[in-house]
C-alpha cells in the first residue's frame, strides 16, 4: 500500500514537472517570438522602401519622376536600413557589405590568377549617384542600382522568418552597432552624397532603444535604466544639433557612444563564433579607444599563448643587431628609430648601396601590427612576410634565412637565449620570425593626450585640438579613409580588411606633376594587376604623425601644412591633373587657415607619451 502511494506521489510529481516545463517553454516560445518581431518588422520595413525606391528610380529613368522624389526615397531607405543595420551587418556582414550597403568604390573579384573588375552596388552608391550634381547624367546607373538593391535585399528578406534569431548573441552586435555610428556614421563615410548621417545615426540608436525595450530579460534592472535613459539621451542630443559641420563628435563620444559601448560590455551574452575569425575586435574591451579594444595577434601567426615578455625582448635584440643583415651594418632601426615615431626621418629610406635609397619612404611601425597588410603597395599579407621582403630585398637586408640562423647559432648569447625561450638547442627559421614579430607586435600607441581625455582619464585637451578633431571626424573628411581608433585605413567595424587610395600624390607639392610610382599595381600579386589600383597606397596611421615627417610614400611633402594643403585642394584631381580612378574626393574642402591649424593641432595631441 505504502509504495503505491509513493508510486502515485512519484508519478503526480512527473506530470505537474512536465505541465511546468511545458507551460515554461511555452512562454519562453512566446516570448522568444514576440521579442524576435522587432527586427522582422524593421526587416520588411526596409524591403517595403527598396521596393518603392526601385519603382521611382525607374520612373526617374524614363523621366516621369523628379529628382526630388528620388532623392527622398533614397533617404527613406537609407533610414529604414539604419532601423536594422545593427542585425543585418551583423549576421550577414559579408552579403551586406557586397550588396547593401558597401563603399562606392570599384573592386575586384578573384578568379583564378586574374582579377575582374566589379562595380560597387548598395545604398551607398545610390546615395552618391543621386546626390550628385547632376543625377539625370546617370539614370540608367541609378535605376540598374536600385534594381539590384531590390533582388539582392529581397533574397536576404525572404530568408529571415527561417532564421533563428538569438537576442542574446545581439548584445555585441548593438556594441558594434555604436562602434559603426561614431566611425563609419557620424563621419559622413556612409552618406557620400547626402550627408544625411546625423538623421541616421539618430535613428539607429532608436532603433537599438526599441530592441533593448523589447528584451528586457536580457538586461538586470539598472542595466536596462542605464542603456535605455542613455541612448535616448544620445538620440536626443543628435535631434538638436543637426549641423553636420559643427556637430561636437567628441562629446557625442564622450557622453554617450562611449559610456553604452562600456555598459553593454557587462551584460551576459553569447558571443558567436564567427567573431573569433572574422574580426580583430576584442569584445572584452571596455572602450573603443582601449588598447585592448583589437586583438593584436588576429593579425599574424604568432599566438597570445606563444608571446612572453623574454620573447619580445628577444626580438628587440634582433631588432637593433645589424649581424642580421648581409654586410652586418644595417639593423631595422637603420629605417625604424624610436626616436622618430620608428621611421627615419628621410625622403626614402637609405639602401645598403652607398647613395642610393630604397623606393619608398619608411612608415611608422608603433601599431604597425593593426593591419591585414603591409608596405605602401600591400604586397605582404602579414608581419612574417613583411619581414622576408626586408631580409631578401637586395637593397636592405640582401640575405637569407640560412645565413641569419647560422650566424644566430654561432653566437652564444643567442643561442641560450632562444633555448630559454623555446627549450630548443638550434635557433630556427620560425622561431626567429616569432621573436621578430613580438617585439613589432608590442609596438603600440594607444595612450596619448588625446586617448586620455577621449576615455574620460583626463580633461586635459585644448579647445583647439578639440576643434580639430571634430574637423577631422566631419568637415575635412580625414576619417572616411583614417579610421577612428587606430586612424589608419584598417575597416571599423571589423576591422579585418586594410584599404588603399589613390590620392594623386605629386612629385613635389610645388609641382603639377604626379608621381610615377604604380603603387598597389605593380605589388607583384597577379591577381590584383588591375588598373583600379594604379598609384593605389595603404592608408597608413596618423598616430604619432607629429614625428614621422616627411610624408606620404614618397617623402615630398616636408610639413603637415603640405599635407592639409594638399588634401584641401582636393589631391591631384583636384588640382586638375588626369588621376585614373582617384578614390578620394576631388572638389576642394574649403578648409580655412585656422580650421587647417586646429586639425593639425589634434593630429600632434595623437603622439604617445612613451614615444616622446
Amino acid at each position: 500500500m505504502l509504495n503505491q502511494i509513493l508510486k502515485t506521489i512519484i508519478l503526480a510529481s512527473i506530470v505537474i514537472a512536465g505541465i511546468v516545463l511545458l507551460f515554461s517553454f511555452q512562454n519562453e516560445k512566446k516570448e522568444y517570438y514576440q521579442k524576435s518581431n522587432f527586427i522582422l518588422s524593421a526587416a520588411e520595413e526596409f524591403n517595403a522602401e527598396v521596393e518603392e525606391l526601385q519603382k521611382i528610380a525607374k520612373g526617374f529613368q524614363l523621366g516621369q519622376v523628379e529628382v526630388n522624389r528620388l532623392r527622398s526615397a533614397v533617404l527613406r531607405s537609407r533610414l529604414a536600413y539604419k532601423k536594422i543595420e545593427f542585425y543585418l551587418d551583423f549576421e550577414f556582414h559579408e552579403y551586406v557589405n557586397s550588396h547593401i550597403n558597401g563603399a562606392p568604390l570599384l573592386h575586384i573579384e578573384r578568379t583564378g590568377t586574374l582579377p575582374d573588375i566589379l562595380p560597387p552596388e548598395g545604398l551607398q552608391v545610390l546615395d552618391e549617384l543621386v546626390f550628385a550634381e547632376n543625377p539625370e547624367e546617370e539614370k540608367t546607373q541609378i535605376a540598374s542600382v536600385a534594381t539590384k538593391l531590390r533582388n539582392s535585399y529581397g533574397l536576404l528578406v525572404e530568408s529571415l522568418p527561417q532564421k533563428e534569431i538569438k537576442p542574446k548573441q545581439l548584445i555585441p552586435a548593438l556594441r558594434l552597432q555604436l562602434v559603426r555610428i561614431f566611425s563609419l556614421g557620424v563621419t559622413g563615410f556612409d552618406t557620400p552624397g547626402s550627408l544625411n548621417a546625423l538623421p541616421e545615426a539618430e535613428v539607429s540608436l532608436k532603433s537599438m532603444l526599441q530592441f533593448i525595450q523589447e528584451n528586457k530579460r536580457l538586461f538586470q534592472k539598472k542595466e536596462s535604466i542605464f542603456l535605455q535613459q542613455k541612448l535616448a539621451e544620445a538620440a536626443e542630443y543628435i535631434n538638436a544639433n543637426q549641423d553636420f559641420n559643427s556637430f561636437d563628435r567628441l562629446a557625442f563620444f564622450r557622453n554617450y557612444i562611449d559610456p553604452l559601448y562600456k555598459k553593454l560590455g557587462g551584460v551576459k551574452s553569447e558571443i558567436p563564433e564567427f567573431l573569433a575569425y572574422n574580426s580583430s575586435w576584442d569584445p572584452a574591451s571596455e572602450s573603443i579607444f582601449s588598447e585592448d579594444f583589437l586583438n593584436p595577434y588576429f593579425f599574424t601567426e604568432l599566438t597570445n599563448e606563444e608571446d612572453s615578455e623574454a620573447l619580445k625582448e628577444l626580438g628587440k635584440s634582433l631588432f637593433y643587431d645589424p649581424v642580421l643583415s648581409n654586410n652586418e651594418k644595417m639593423s631595422c632601426a637603420s629605417c625604424h628609430q624610436p626616436e622618430l615615431a620608428f621611421t627615419d626621418g628621410k625622403i626614402k629610406s637609405m639602401s645598403n648601396l652607398q647613395g642610393k635609397t630604397v623606393l619608398r619612404n619608411s612608415p611608422t611601425l608603433l601599431n604597425a601590427v593593426y593591419a591585414d597588410r603591409y608596405f605602401y603597395d600591400l604586397r605582404a599579407y602579414t608581419l612574417e612576410q613583411q619581414a622576408e621582403h626586408v631580409i631578401f630585398n637586395q637593397e636592405e637586408f640582401n640575405t637569407a634565412y640560412h645565413s641569419i640562423l647560422a650566424k644566430l647559432n654561432a653566437n652564444e648569447d643567442y643561442a641560450n637565449r632562444f633555448k630559454k625561450v623555446f627549450g630548443k638547442s638550434s635557433i630556427t627559421r620560425e622561431n626567429f620570425t616569432k621573436a621578430m614579430v613580438a617585439y613589432v607586435l608590442s609596438l603600440t600607441s594607444f595612450n596619448s593626450e588625446f586617448d586620455q581625455y577621449i576615455r574620460n582619464e583626463s580633461n586635459t585637451l585644448s579647445d583647439e585640438a578639440k576643434q580639430g578633431f571634430n574637423l577631422f571626424m566631419g568637415k575635412a573628411a580625414c576619417a572616411t579613409c583614417h579610421f577612428a581608433p587606430t586612424f589608419s585605413g584598417l575597416v571599423p567595424p571589423y576591422y579585418s580588411d586594410s584599404e588603399s587610395e589613390i590620392l594623386g600624390v605629386l612629385t613635389q607639392p610645388d609641382q603639377l606633376k604626379l608621381d610615377e610610382d604604380p603603387g598597389r599595381l605593380a605589388n607583384q600579386i597577379e591577381n590584383e594587376e588591375a588598373w583600379i589600383y594604379e598609384k593605389s597606397f595603404k592608408t597608413t596611421t596618423v598616430r604619432n604623425v607629429a614625428f614621422t615627417a616627411p610624408y606620404f610614400h614618397n617623402g615630398a611633402y616636408e610639413s603637415l601644412e603640405e599635407v592639409l594643403d594638399f588634401y584641401n585642394e582636393g589631391g591631384g584631381a583636384g588640382k586638375g591633373l588626369d588621376v585614373v580612378n582617384q578614390t578620394l574626393g576631388e572638389d576642394p574642402l574649403e578648409l580655412t587657415d585656422a580650421e587647417i591649424k586646429a586639425i593639425i593641432t589634434f593630429l600632434k595631441s595623437l603622439s604617445d607619451a612613451e614615444v616622446e
